[in-house]
Order: C-alpha cells, then structure tokens, then sequence
C-alpha cells in the first residue's frame, strides 16, 4: 500500500486531509510540525513514505524547511498546502522544492488529482 505523510499543526486539518486520503486507498502517517516529521522520517528511513503533503506555517520547523531536508534526504515529492496564497508565496514553496502547492481550503479532487499525479497513480 501506498504510503503518504501529513505534516500540519492544526489538527482539524490534519484529519480532514488523512481522511480523503484513507478514502482515496492510502496509508497515512502524521506530525503536528516539521521537527516531529523529521523524527518520524529518520525512523522510517528503511521505508519512507512514497509522498509529503506539509503546512508552511508551523512551529518548531516550518515547511519550507522540511521540503528542503525531505528532498535533500528523500528526495520525495512534496505538496505544499497552505493558507498563504499570493504568488509570491507560492514562488517561494516551489523554490524550496514543493512539487505542487494547494492553498486552504482545498478542493478535496484538486488535491486527490495532485496526488494521484505526483505518485504516477492514474486509478
């Protein structure tokens, strides 16, 4: 099964987002920031997830430097998905190695298709 890590402080969010993904057939893992995503990623080092979906705004390590770690270490994809919506912001999530960038609140198939996309998934 397909694994996907979720990283967000807020935990509504959080479940909002694992939720779609079990529904959509993924296995899930999640961290409530950056640094407990880290920690979780070094234990999983042997079978790390196939895909990163992560806030930008969180405390202790926020998403930009997550991505930067995760694609240095992992080199996974990684959605950000975020409130911060000017261009700016979304130019600065792709310069930091974001693979897609979705802003809150999502559309729920906006985000299945970007999955289903960066995994390589077409069912």
């Amino acid at each position: 099964m397909t694994t996907v890590m979720v990283v967000d402080d807020s935990p509504t969010m959080r479940a909002v987002l694992c939720d779609l993904l079990r529904d959509y057939g993924l296995e899930v893992l999640e961290a409530e920031d950056g640094l407990a995503a880290k920690q979780l990623l070094k234990e999983k080092a042997d079978s790390p997830p196939s895909l990163l979906i992560t806030d930008i705004v969180m405390p202790n390590m926020n998403g930009y430097e997550l991505c930067r770690w995760v694609k240095q270490e992992f080199n996974m994809p990684v959605i950000m998905c975020t409130t911060k919506g000017e261009a700016f912001d979304r130019h600065w999530g792709m310069r930091q190695g974001g693979d897609a960038y979705i802003t809150k609140p999502f559309n729920p198939d906006e985000m299945i298709a970007t999955v289903r996309k960066l995994l390589k998934n077409p069912s």
